[in-house]
């Protein structure tokens, strides 16, 4: 059975998205494509030429997927999940927490908790939710 990954959409910067979380999760771009490299895609509008059709990270045993709305596709923003993320420590939990956070929003300080050495709540400057979990278990 396949591991469960997210798949991101941005309203069109899901380019700089995707290179903030490369550098952020020291990850490696498998694939990035725009709506202008794919074949059979001349009779999408100019505008649409540079969003991201398809885009893959990989990180860790993760993968993290992505594109853009398409003209005319209403963006109604991130809402009702979250991307969770188990670090083996602290110290790499924290690092990816304040990267998100700066030009971002907390939703939940990162801390020792009951269940994990350091959690946090954080939603990024692209509008991406993330639970971050770091160091050792506690339950």
């Amino acid at each position: 059975m396949s591991p469960i990954n997210a798949y991101l959409t941005f309203d069109g910067n899901a380019a700089e998205a995707m290179r903030f979380y490369e550098k952020t999760l020291r990850g490696t771009m498998q694939m990035m494509m725009t709506v202008g490299e794919a074949p059979d895609t001349e009779q999408m509008p100019a505008e649409a030429k540079k969003r991201i059709m398809h885009a893959s990270l990989t990180y860790g045993d993760g993968i993290l997927m992505a594109s853009d709305t398409m003209p005319g596709q209403p963006f109604e923003g991130m809402k009702g999940f979250g991307v969770a993320l188990t670090l083996d420590t602290v110290a790499e939990a924290r690092r990816i927490f304040d990267a998100f956070a700066d030009g971002g929003s907390v939703g939940m300080p990162f801390e020792k908790t009951f269940w994990v050495e350091g959690f946090g709540m954080v939603t990024d400057r692209f509008g991406t939710p993330w639970l971050i979990n770091g160091g050792k278990a506690l339950v």
